[in-house]
């Protein structure tokens, strides 16, 4: 009986909810951004409070990642062949990669579209924060001396900077409570520049402002925190 309860029972009215999240993604890159990366993944943690009246207010947590490093910062490095060598000269295992955090406090709204469900619906959000990016330098033998400890610094081109975001999905919570989840296309535009005084590769201090641009997709997985059952029920 408890099990058929759960499968049939359905809100029929808007309530308010924490919901829990963790999201994945992939991103492509515009702008200033284009110059220094490729398209990378995402993922991350949110955490949502959904009124009554669908109105959303909550943070988000991004960390993103990816191997489509288009700056050569090790140009001076390396041998005529192309290659970066170690102390003892040969060729070093250097993994270069995309790594990069964001978080957001955001705001929005779920609007009801022609369903049953009054808590499902199209997903808007806009949201500030912050926004850092660099060219990690991964040398996987410690045998590079000109990137060891602190002096990988001078080429990772960390730039830190203040971002907005905006969503548009579709948020789905089942009305039997056991399937949860919001898709739907992400973008960020961020005005960052250089923490770094110097460049190593090339000297000079880099003292541009950027835009940085991300678009793409995001899906999210929800546990919503439900304090108790809802009085309001009617059964199929």
């Amino acid at each position: 009986m408890f099990s058929a309860f759960m499968a049939c029972a359905q809100i029929d009215s808007a309530i308010r909810i924490p919901l829990v999240g963790v999201h994945f993604g992939g991103q492509l890159p515009m702008a200033d951004l284009n110059k220094r990366f490729g398209p990378n993944l995402v993922s991350g943690l949110s955490f949502t409070m959904k009124s009554k009246k669908n109105w959303l207010y909550g943070a988000r947590f991004d960390y993103m990642y990816g191997r489509n490093v288009k700056e050569d910062v090790l140009k001076s490095l390396k041998t005529p062949e192309g290659y970066v060598v170690d102390n003892a000269g040969f060729p070093a295992d250097l993994r270069v990669s995309e790594r990069a955090t964001a978080f957001y406090i955001f705001g929005g709204k779920v609007l009801p579209l022609a369903s049953a469900n009054p808590n499902s619906g199209l997903m808007v959000t806009l949201g500030a924060g912050y926004l850092e990016h660099k060219i990690n330098l991964y040398d996987a033998q410690k045998q590079i001396a000109a990137i060891k400890d602190n002096l990988k610094y001078g080429y990772d081109r960390l730039s830190v900077g203040f971002s907005v975001s905006q969503f548009v999905g579709y948020l789905f919570l089942s009305e039997n409570r056991m399937l949860n989840f919001y898709f739907g296309v992400d973008c960020s535009q961020s005005f960052t520049k250089s923490v770094r005084k110097v460049n190593y590769d090339t000297g000079l201090s880099d003292t541009g402002r950027r835009l940085d641009i991300l678009t793409g997709l995001r899906f999210g997985w929800i546990l919503p925190l439900y304090k108790k059952t809802p009085n309001d029920f009617y059964y199929n």
